[in-house]
């Protein structure tokens, strides 16, 4: 079965919901970077009485350099009508979040970034990554439970469900001196490593 390839500008999630505003846009996946959002998976599957929009199987959304890979990717919009008493639905307006739910990688050409489910809020233009994230910017690495990061303040914060000295499961991160890699022992912290990009042109 051929998979589902949906090209949208940044303006234009308009389109697969058949409701959105025309100002609605998708989220920034690569910053300050005006190319459009090429989306790919399995299927996809629009809700306009919910103003959903789900990408289902092996999702993956590009633009530019930068990916979010993940096995399902939800876009929902901000309702900005009332349903209609006649069961049409209901008029969907501005991005509300997306979600990322399963496997979630997403990666720049500098940063790669590892988790379980990420939220990107409109509002707030927060990205908050939950699970076993791991974090690598060439051979550093961090880890934890909950990365939120501030794209307006360029601001992350990683923290751990686990408190305390010596407990394992804290927040780390092992800092390399070079980025030639590591000259002295090996660490059970290794960067995560992203499945390779798909073809989008088909």
């Amino acid at each position: 079965m051929n998979r589902l390839t949906a090209l949208f500008a940044l303006t234009v999630l308009a389109a697969p919901l058949a409701c959105a505003a025309p100002g609605a846009a998708w989220a920034q996946l690569a910053a300050a970077s005006k190319a459009p959002v090429d989306v790919t998976a399995d299927q996809l599957v629009v809700e306009n009485s919910e103003c959903r929009a789900s990408y289902k199987g092996a999702a993956e959304a590009l633009q530019d350099t930068s990916r979010l890979r993940a096995d399902t990717i939800t876009i929902f919009n901000k309702m900005a009508g009332a349903r209609a008493s006649s069961g049409g639905g209901s008029s969907c307006g501005q991005l509300d979040r997306m979600e990322a739910d399963g496997s979630v990688y997403y990666v720049t050409p500098d940063r790669v970034v590892k988790g379980d489910h990420a939220v990107y809020s409109a509002d707030s233009k927060t990205i908050v990554v939950t699970g076993q994230v791991v974090v690598a910017q060439g051979k550093n690495v961090s880890a934890g439970t909950r990365l939120t990061i501030n794209t307006d303040l360029g601001q992350a914060t990683m923290e751990s469900s686990v408190k305390g000295r010596g407990a394992l499961g804290r927040v780390r991160t092992v800092l390399y001196p070079s980025t030639e890699g590591p000259a002295g022992a090996p660490t059970n912290l290794e960067p995560p490593k992203p499945p390779p990009p798909r073809n989008h042109n088909g």
